[in-house]
């Protein structure tokens, strides 16, 4: 993944925010929409973009189209450095690969010591009950 060609790749268009504000929300086009087409990305190589399309399944749209918002900050500059950020961890976090669990044997003597663990818990509940005339 080349983060300079990926930035490229990005499109961003300013519109208004909502919410409380003033006058400044009415005039200001602060809100940031970031879109990304993942399907016609130059960027990322096919492995890359199976890879995202499964983990992203949920973020994307049915044209593999992926959209953030950020209106967090009063300046559209900001927003727009907070949503690439974002944009980058999500990508980040897209392409880790899992491990394969591997399955290890129960080692004889963890099973040993488990077996006598319950024979002595087993004497010890024993020795509780009432002798028997």
């Amino acid at each position: 993944m080349e983060v300079q060609k990926l930035v490229a790749e990005l499109q961003f268009k300013a519109v208004r925010s909502s919410g409380a504000g003033g006058q400044n929300v009415n005039k200001v086009s602060s809100k940031v929409i970031l879109t990304f087409d993942l399907g016609q990305s130059q960027a990322l190589s096919e492995r890359e973009k199976n890879l995202l399309q499964l983990k992203l399944q949920s973020r994307l749209t049915a044209e593999n189209i992926l959209m953030l918002q950020c209106d967090e900050d009063r300046s559209q500059i900001k927003n727009k450095s907070i949503v690439i950020k974002r944009f980058l961890k999500m990508m980040e976090q897209g392409l880790i690969v899992p491990k394969i669990r591997k399955a290890t044997k129960i080692p004889k003597s963890a099973i040993r010591k488990r077996i006598k663990d319950k024979k002595s818990t087993s004497e010890i509940k024993k020795t509780r009950k009432t002798p028997e005339h």
